[in-house]
């Protein structure tokens, strides 16, 4: 049986197949399409024909997606209508009236879904207790829908005040809109929580997105069903988690961050094998760059999240109450396009995308990008780009670079190129301290887990500019999030709004919340029919009474007996003492926010295939890209290279890197270390070829088919039993043993 796993990211679609039965592993990379659904049946055809995948033998399709998370971001979303209660018509306009930054005079919000014409109100109110303070009035709420219906609007989201404590009115409301065909969107099925601005942004979102997620699902769902694929789609989700198709349809805005959540997956499993506790994962695609950080082996979940910053500024951007892995994303990637204003070099947040794709792509790009600029500075080989399936074209990234950055600014090629590429990186440095100091770690404690197509051109650099020890860049880290969807669990999660204060009497409270929300977890995680064993955690979040704030702690597994406060109670002591450092044992502590998840593990087996063709492949196998036990890297010295000769390299080269350490130096190429004063003949790596026993010092440059590592002077890169590659950073520009 096979599973097949695809990310569809703003650039390329990465695609890993897993064979059950062997272990093995395919993976492959193809530029995005406009249709996605069509891009994916066009390249599943091909490997197809190609006698490589057959669709009746796949156990299960795992897929992320950015759909809902560009429709947000283009805004190219449904029209939707809000219906909410009399009295607060502009509570998602007004929002928190924060300023992100005090000192912009020219602030930029994010622009609301809605517009205030958008807006309806209906006149009901429900108490902060769930008390029915006044009883939807029913014949505004029919002229109300009426309204709706006439202007044509594709969609209705409806929020009540406090209707996570009771959702009759609300559930009313979708009665009365359902009896005129409109379909609609309930605060209190999508986020029963309290704050009214931040439930009423996240029922808008579900409803803005979902009719889009709907059709695409059921078009790649049809397109698969039609050559004879016949399971569930599985979809990932911000949280960490996989959910069927029909899940996915209904709460659309739980998958807004599937693609980036799947990365830090695959981080954390590395960082696992490899003993390491706490990563910070940089992932760098064609059109972003994603920070995310694992504390204790474990991704960072919060509660809520944000798309569509401002400068990755909190509370600029809209606020979804969702389960998601903590992450930040920048408009920084390897088609990120670079301009001048002025008198200075910008980067981003605009994205050549696939089409046209950056200049040297040779399809009609006409704007300089980060990828233009790394093949000038020479850590791009031109033939062996993804595997050699593209060809890139040097001349036309010179000639837009100096065109469009070099001249205007009065620069050298090369100087324009490197300040194209030293930008990126400032930028994404910025983020990276963002998720790191900002909120209270110390990056010196961490490694750097780099992976996408142009991550780990750029960790080196970022790893030495925030004093990172160590960078790894797992095996196949041009597809690491398609890895990552292969480790993920099958997950559900349920939560709610419930005051309750720890004062020795809320034990029943207690068991009826967390039971309720164990039963919607449970049945969501069932419909899967997945069989095997659900796993129950608990979560709530908690503060001392009378704090604005709250924070997350797992709660305490087993019975919810008379004990079970007290265990909560050291549960939160624990958790704030880490946080702030001290505990108040006398202070008042209540809950506010319940959650319970329940997950089916799925656990990856893979060894690991290059994809290269067999008769003449460089073959490379582990037992596992993750777990069990781990043979070491062989490579067959009969086999003839399938790869590209390096750019630049010659018989002097090939002669000299016959000393260097066993047949993984290939050749030379000149690129530029800024260390070193400019342009130098850097060795080139064939990672394939790479022994466990290797360790080659900067300036290096080591290829495989999706990516480039560069390594800079002074850092020494090893290859581990895992196939990954662990890169020590040197201390101000010196490795130090």
């Amino acid at each position: 049986m096979l599973r097949l796993a695809f990310d569809i990211g703003g650039t390329f679609t990465d695609y890993v197949l897993e064979d059950h039965k062997t272990g093995r592993v395919r993976i492959w990379k193809v530029p995005t399409t406009r249709e996605p659904a069509r891009g994916v049946q066009a390249s599943l055809m091909e490997r197809t024909a190609a006698g490589e995948l057959s669709f009746e033998r796949l156990s299960a399709v795992i897929h992320a997606t950015t759909v809902a998370t560009n429709a947000i971001l283009e805004r190219k979303g449904a029209r939707v209508a809000f219906v909410t209660t009399q009295g607060f018509r502009d509570v998602i306009l007004i929002g928190r009236q924060k300023r992100y930054d005090m000192n912009d005079l020219y602030l930029e919000k994010a622009v609301p879904l809605v517009d205030r014409a958008d807006v309806f109100t209906v006149a009901e109110r429900t108490g902060a207790d769930g008390r029915i303070v006044a009883p939807l009035d029913e014949e505004v709420a029919r002229a109300v829908a009426r309204r709706i219906a006439a202007a044509g609007y594709d969609c209705a989201a409806v929020m009540f005040l406090h209707a996570y404590a009771n959702p009759v009115n609300e559930q009313r409301m979708a009665e009365i809109l359902g009896e005129a065909a409109i379909d609609v969107t309930l605060s209190s099925d999508v986020s029963p929580k309290f704050r009214e601005y931040e439930r009423a942004s996240t029922t808008v979102a579900n409803a803005y997105v979902r009719p889009l997620v709907a059709r695409y699902l059921d078009s790649l769902a049809g397109l698969l069903a039609g050559q004879g694929f016949n399971a569930d789609l599985a979809i990932m989700q911000s949280n960490g988690g996989l959910v069927s198709s029909a899940l996915a349809r209904r709460y659309p805005i739980r998958i807004v961050e599937s693609g980036p959540a799947a990365g830090v997956l695959m981080c954390a499993e590395v960082g696992r094998r490899l003993g390491f506790d706490h990563v910070m994962s940089f992932d760098m695609g064609g059109t972003t760059a994603k920070l995310g950080t694992i504390d204790g082996g474990e991704p960072v979940v919060t509660a809520s999240c944000e798309v569509d910053t401002v400068n990755a500024r909190k509370n600029s951007g809209l606020p979804l109450n969702i389960l998601a892995i903590e992450l930040l994303e920048i408009g920084a990637g390897g088609g990120s396009i670079a301009a001048t204003r002025m008198g200075l070099i910008t980067v981003g947040p605009h994205s050549a995308g696939a089409t046209p794709g950056p200049a040297c792509y040779g399809r009609g790009g006409a704007e300089p990008t980060v990828t233009d600029a790394n093949l000038v500075l020479g850590y791009l080989n031109a033939d062996y780009f993804n595997g050699g399936a593209m060809r890139l074209d040097r001349a036309a990234a010179e000639a837009v670079i100096t065109a469009k950055i070099a001249e205007p600014l009065a620069l050298p090629l090369i100087g324009a190129a490197w300040g194209i590429h030293a930008i990126a990186n400032s930028n994404m440095e910025r983020a990276m301290r963002v998720v790191s100091i900002e909120r209270g770690r110390d990056p010196r404690r961490h490694v750097l887990v780099a992976f996408g197509g142009a991550g780990p051109l750029h960790a080196c650099r970022l790893a030495r500019a925030m004093g990172i020890p160590k960078v790894v860049v797992p095996f196949a880290a041009g597809v690491g999030s398609a890895i990552g969807l292969l480790v993920a669990d099958h997950k559900v999660d349920a939560g709610v709004t419930r005051h309750l204060l720890l004062d020795g009497g809320a034990q029943p409270e207690i068991t009826s919340v967390l039971g309720e929300l164990e039963q919607r977890a449970r049945r969501e995680v069932e419909r899967l029919r997945l069989g095997g064993e659900v796993a129950i955690s608990r979560s709530a979040y908690m503060r001392y009474v009378g704090q604005g704030y709250d924070i997350r702690v797992a709660l305490p597994a087993g019975p919810i007996d008379a004990g079970y406060e007290s265990r909560m109670r050291a549960a939160f002591d624990d958790a704030y003492r880490r946080e702030y450092g001290f505990v108040d044992p006398d202070a008042a502590v209540e809950a506010t926010d319940w959650y319970v998840v329940a997950a089916l593990s799925k656990a990856f087996s893979g060894k690991v295939d290059t994809g290269f063709p067999k008769e003449n492949a460089t073959s490379v196998e582990s037992r596992a890209l993750f777990g069990h036990s781990l043979s070491d890297l062989m490579v067959n010295p009969d086999e003839k290279r399938s790869r590209a000769r390096p750019d630049g390299a010659a018989a002097a080269a090939d002669a000299d890197a016959a000393d260097q350490p066993g047949p993984a130096v290939v050749g030379t190429r000149e690129a530029y270390f800024l260390e070193l004063g400019g342009m130098v003949a850097a060795r080139v790596v064939d990672r394939y070829a790479l022994r466990p026993e290797d360790a080659i010092e900067g300036p290096c440059l080591v290829e495989e088919r999706e990516s480039t590592t560069v390594v800079l002077p002074g850092d020494v890169v090893r290859m581990d039993r895992h196939g990954h590659l662990v890169i020590d950073i040197a201390e101000g520009g010196r490795h130090v043993q």
